[in-house]
């Protein structure tokens, strides 16, 4: 019988710093895997910790996961080097579905490292007319995918940076503030809107939406509420009836709105 709780070893391949906080890592990987999903990332007698996917298996057997160091597990994570074994189990959860946004206005609004889940969502749509994109950070410093975002911008003119001080390259304020702007272009019977950051600006940007004519329909969040065993055994992510890790953690907003705290 398989031990469904048995993480396997995955050699890192690179590690990048992409802010004060948060380094890329890298990793083989050989199972297949869909935007939004999550691994449960973890080392020996240290713990074990859930992290989103920020770039699928393609087919050459790697991912990439965005780690911040703020805690037990991330903070050993940092004493490893490429070469060195990650043990990861998963993918868990359900993802973002990109069939279903082919043929769609997509926009993607993103808060802090809310970026990364939905980073595979921009690469795929980014270079098109209807594909606009508006996240946020805290300062210069916490941006993340520096140079994608410069790709993603010099192809796209709806790529929108929001920096929570003030500065001169990015626009000031929170994403909430930019929201009519992120929609400008976009068919309101035809579009798909993603939102994923910390609850409270998940929260307010979907009250935002739906008070500028978004159908409830037409939103999709995520999010990852005290994940721990994955596989809808331990009721730490449960809210009310709904397992999130099993259920999610990409929800419509029609049943997310419930869900939101």
């Amino acid at each position: 019988m398989n031990n469904i709780y048995m993480p396997q070893p995955y050699k890192i391949l690179s590690i990048k710093q992409e802010s004060d906080i948060e380094w890329l890592f890298e990793v083989e990987f050989d199972k297949e895997c869909q935007p939004g999903q999550f691994v449960e990332v973890s080392l020996p007698m240290v713990g074990e910790a859930p992290i989103s996917i920020t770039k699928t298996n393609n087919g050459d057997n790697t991912i990439e996961l965005l780690i911040r160091k703020v805690g037990k597990v991330t903070d050993a994570l940092f004493n490893l080097e490429v070469g060195s074994n990650l043990f990861l189990r998963g993918p868990y959860g359900n993802g973002f579905d990109l069939q279903a946004m082919k043929g769609k206005d997509v926009v993607v609004i993103s808060g802090g490292s809310g970026l990364a889940p939905v980073r595979p969502i921009v690469n795929a749509f980014y270079k098109q007319d209807n594909f606009n994109l508006l996240c946020g950070f805290k300062d210069l410093s916490g941006i993340l995918f520096k140079s994608e975002l410069d790709m993603w911008q010099a192809a796209n003119e709806n790529i929108y940076v929001t920096l929570d001080c003030d500065n001169e390259v990015c626009l000031v304020g929170f994403v909430t503030d930019h929201l009519e702007q992120a929609l400008n272009n976009i068919d309101k019977d035809n579009v798909q809107v993603i939102v994923v950051g910390p609850p409270l600006m998940m929260t307010f940007t979907t009250k935002g939406l739906l008070g500028l004519g978004i159908k409830e329909e037409d939103i999709i969040v995520s999010f990852e509420r005290n994940m721990s065993c994955a596989v809808g055994k331990c009721g730490h992510c449960k809210i009310d009836e709904t397992y999130v890790c099993l259920e999610g953690p990409v929800f419509n907003y029609v049943k997310g709105k419930t869900l939101l705290d």
